[in-house]
């Protein structure tokens, strides 16, 4: 993916990629009261806060946004996205395409130096060579994320399974220096938009070899450095910061010299905002249900901003197979076994989703004026890619409506509205799913387990109204839904950080979020593969190849008709030479996440609210693989952004887009 997201993130922090305001902070320059338009890349230091320690910097192996927020700034890869949203070069020069759409040839930048934790240049510019040795030692550290390039690079499957232990059968060759070549196993016309991930990343192969299992270790000096920045400082749960890479190849694009983040724990919101106001950061998310929004107000009135949505979809997750109780409400094993049949029931998966009020659960965030702004009924966005000039959402809609009429025929899949919210539906499923749980000797109320982080204030709300929400629908007698609030490592552990099934402690879960590695909504799909999934664990199931002897998810996989998921994958996947078709494809693929409820998309990234001395639009916007967190091309101006301001920026960074569109479109 391009990253796993945990829910904090979406909480409190504004990214500056999708406008209206970014993630940071200015600590070179005072904020002011917005009454009017700043000096725009006046400033050159960006600080913030962040609320999740970096566990590696080894960007060819980490999935972890918490991870990837950083180190994507410290490295480059071939292509990057600009402010409009648009693939172009960075080391690569330039590249070409085999007439078969199966080789794709880059030429690389010359001079550009790798550099160590001191801006020191270690004695060896990047070369070709570098992206060989990248994936080799991604494969080596079965990195989390090979899954994107492992079936799509000849022969590198067959590697990985140990079928050849020759790596120069694998298609990626330095044929010189300067000249880089990907081999497919068949077209894809978004494997542009993969290059830029961490996994097809460059990396020295003498550094490697110099570091050993050091690489990558969360310490300044365990990378070598090719991008706009270079970490100089990283201290657990207290402050992490970055210094220019003087020695960069494009440095009249980097605005912002600086990169500064404090820990914050969630536990107070309204102390992102007093910091803003007194200078210290550079932007600040807002609150408009906390105490201090009416100082919000009274200072910034005319300076209040929400982001656009963005790409990453967060939702709520079933454990169909929880094994681990180490943070429960029940008392008996006759609970947990009731509870399992119930996740396992369609009928209760649909009750649920009906009675699930998701605008009052995001208005806990973001307000109510803001609440409807980001909310998502589809895993993939409905404008992600069009089908014959159709938005992808629709195409799914239609089909949904079709397969379930009675579920799903009044049920409007569109963003921006909770179109899922059905009381009278959730009352008729609740009826349904209970008579067939009763004929199987289930006892009611149901409890369900619902982990929280017990200092995030925001979310802990949120959680609150989803139970509101869910026991008024269903009636407490029926389901029950127990807030297990633990401390931050507990919270983790049991849901974003676990690796396996048997770690994952919880019977629902709004903990993770995803986003795409590239443009194809497979980039969304495939999490769910019940063979190779990255987000299985979510769902309290595992991928094959995690799985020691007997799959312990194997019977709830088989029940919930995850070979029909399957085979839908495949049948999309095999489509090459046809866009449309692909993606129609696909959309049957999240028709059958729909009717089944195998999760709850509830809403996207971003949509938030804040006050901020961003230059709005000037940062990357990236839709998918790494950019969104980077701080190249971002401009911070000397005091608040109005919305006047936003509002114009916005129309011509539109404007830029359609004509970069039309202009590809020839």
């Amino acid at each position: 993916m391009k990253k796993v997201l945990v829910s904090l993130l979406a909480a409190t922090f504004v990214l500056g990629a999708c406008g209206g305001g970014g993630g940071s902070s200015n600590s070179g320059g005072s904020a002011s009261s917005g009454s009017g338009e700043g000096e725009k890349g006046s400033v050159d230091t960006y600080s913030y806060v962040f609320s999740t320690d970096i566990e590696t910097l080894d960007y060819l192996f980490s999935q972890r946004n918490s991870n990837s927020q950083h180190y994507s700034n410290f490295v480059d890869g071939l292509m990057e996205w600009n402010p409009e949203g648009q693939l172009v070069p960075a080391l690569a020069e330039s590249y070409k395409v085999s007439d078969d759409g199966l080789t794709y040839t880059y030429k690389i930048r010359e001079g550009v130096p790798w550099v160590d934790s001191e801006g020191n240049e270690y004695g060896a510019d990047v070369t070709a060579n570098d992206w060989v040795a990248g994936l080799k030692h991604a494969v080596e550290k079965k990195s989390e994320t090979l899954y994107i390039v492992a079936d799509s690079i000849k022969g590198l499957s067959d590697y990985i399974a140990g079928k050849t232990d020759d790596f120069s059968t694998v298609g990626v060759k330095a044929v010189d220096d300067h000249t880089l070549e990907y081999t497919l196993n068949k077209p894809e016309s978004y494997w542009n938009s993969k290059l830029t991930y961490g996994i097809l990343y460059p990396a020295n192969e003498e550094f490697l070899k110099e570091k050993g299992d050091d690489f990558g270790k969360p310490t300044p000096d365990s990378i070598l450095y090719n991008g706009p920045y270079i970490l100089t400082e990283n201290t657990s749960k207290s402050a992490i910061e970055y210094g220019p890479n003087e020695s960069y190849w494009d440095q009249d694009n980097v605005h912002v010299k600086n990169v500064k983040f404090i820990y914050f724990d969630g536990s107070d919101p309204d102390w992102l905002f007093k910091q803003y106001d007194a200078g210290e950061f550079t932007s600040a998310r807002v609150y408009p249900n906390s105490a201090g929004y009416k100082d919000v107000e009274a200072k910034y009135k005319d300076s209040i901003n929400f982001s656009l949505p963005g790409s990453s979809t967060f939702n709520m997750t079933f454990n169909f197979n929880r094994q681990a109780y180490e943070n429960t409400s029940k008392t008996t094993d006759k609970q947990k076994e009731d509870t399992k049949k119930a996740i396992m029931n369609l009928n209760f998966r649909k009750a649920f989703q009906f009675a699930f009020d998701k605008k009052a659960y995001r208005a806990q965030n973001v307000g109510d004026a803001g609440a409807e702004k980001a909310l998502r009924n589809t895993l993939v966005p409905t404008d992600f890619v069009q089908i014959d000039g159709k938005p992808f959402g629709e195409v799914v809609q239609d089909k949904v409506r079709a397969a379930d009429a009675e579920a799903f025929g009044e049920v409007n899949l569109a963003e921006g509205q909770d179109g899922t919210y059905k009381p009278d539906l959730a009352k008729k499923y609740m009826d349904l799913a209970k008579k067939e749980l009763e004929a199987e000797g289930v006892e009611f109320p149901i409890h369900l387990d619902l982990p929280e982080q017990e200092t995030a204030e925001v979310l802990v709300n949120a959680d609150k109204s989803m139970k509101q929400s869910v026991e008024a629908s269903l009636g407490k007698e029926n389901v029950v839904i127990d807030i297990q609030l633990l401390n931050e490592d507990a919270y983790y552990a049991a849901t974003y950080q676990a690796t396996s099934s048997a770690a994952t402690d919880y019977d629902i879960s709004t903990a993770s979020g995803w986003g795409p590695d590239y443009i194809d909504p497979s980039s969304y799909l495939n999490i769910y593969n019940s063979h190779s999934g990255d987000m299985l664990t979510t769902l309290g199931l595992d991928a094959d190849a995690t799985v020691q002897g007997e799959d312990p998810g194997k019977a709830a996989k088989e029940a919930l008709k995850f070979e029909e998921y399957d085979q839908l994958l495949d049948k999309a996947d095999a489509i090459t030479d046809d866009v449309n078709k692909r993606y129609e494809a696909y959309a049957e693929a999240e028709a059958w996440l729909v009717e089944n409820v195998i999760q709850i998309p509830i809403f996207a990234s971003l949509a938030t609210p804040s006050v901020s001395n961003i230059v709005p639009f000037t940062a990357p916007y990236a839709y998918a693989g790494l950019g969104d967190y980077r701080y190249k091309y971002m401009e911070i101006q000397d005091s608040a952004v109005t919305t006047d301001q936003w509002n114009k920026l916005h129309d011509e960074w539109a404007a830029k887009r359609e004509e970069a569109a039309a202009k590809e479109a020839k």
